[in-house]
């Protein structure tokens, strides 16, 4: 029998339109939050100064977050990641329970692990959530005052609750350089891929 080839060191993770939508959606969220926190951290807002270009730099970067994801509909790519991160199955609440309970030991996940779906889910509402609460702060003549009081006391808790999600996201980020490089340069090492995601080949994207 002729023997079998080997398989290459790395397997593509990402392609380029899932990559680039990753990468302006971290940009716009960090100058979002960066903006917000110069509005409402004293000693920020006394060092930038210029409050009303900072409310703009806030309003447009919110507004313009969910056009990267959008705009990624058009990838093939990136609707077959949507659909993965969309099926949550037995082996996700696996890894969740495992997680949940700090077990150590493999945890079964596919391309994405349970934690990332939920990651993900969260994040979706959050961001259509502070996008209405944001419109109706930035045009006053959408809603009563008692709606707006109200949108305002929401904008503010979920965006602080926002902040303390995201610094998660990057400090679990700086503990994986391997899921970092994945992100990077779309190539992830294939015993990383056996060790973290030994389900990534039996994902369905199908409909």
């Amino acid at each position: 029998m002729p023997p079998r080839p080997e398989l290459p060191p790395c397997v593509q993770r990402f392609g380029p339109a899932q990559r680039w939508v990753h990468r302006t959606t971290a940009w716009l969220a960090l100058v979002c939050v960066a903006a917000a926190a110069c509005l409402y951290l004293s000693p920020l807002a006394e060092l930038v100064g210029r409050r009303r270009l900072v409310v703009t730099v806030h309003e447009w970067s919110g507004l313009l977050l969910p056009l990267p994801f959008l705009l990624g509909l058009a990838s093939p790519g990136f609707r077959a990641d949507l659909r993965r991160l969309d099926r949550f199955g037995p082996h996700d609440r696996q890894w969740l329970r495992s997680a949940l309970r700090r077990e150590r030991g493999p945890r079964p996940a596919g391309k994405f692990n349970a934690g990332q779906k939920v990651y993900a889910a969260w994040l979706a509402g959050a961001v259509l959530v502070m996008l209405g609460t944001g419109l109706l702060m930035w045009f006053t003549g959408l809603a009563p005052l008692v709606w707006r009081t109200g949108a305002t006391f929401v904008h503010d808790w979920l965006a602080l609750a926002l902040a303390v999600v995201l610094a998660g996201h990057i400090g679990k980020a700086l503990a994986d350089p391997e899921a970092r490089r994945g992100m990077r340069t779309g190539s992830v090492d294939r015993g990383w891929e056996a060790r973290e995601h030994p389900l990534w080949e039996h994902d369905v994207t199908d409909p």
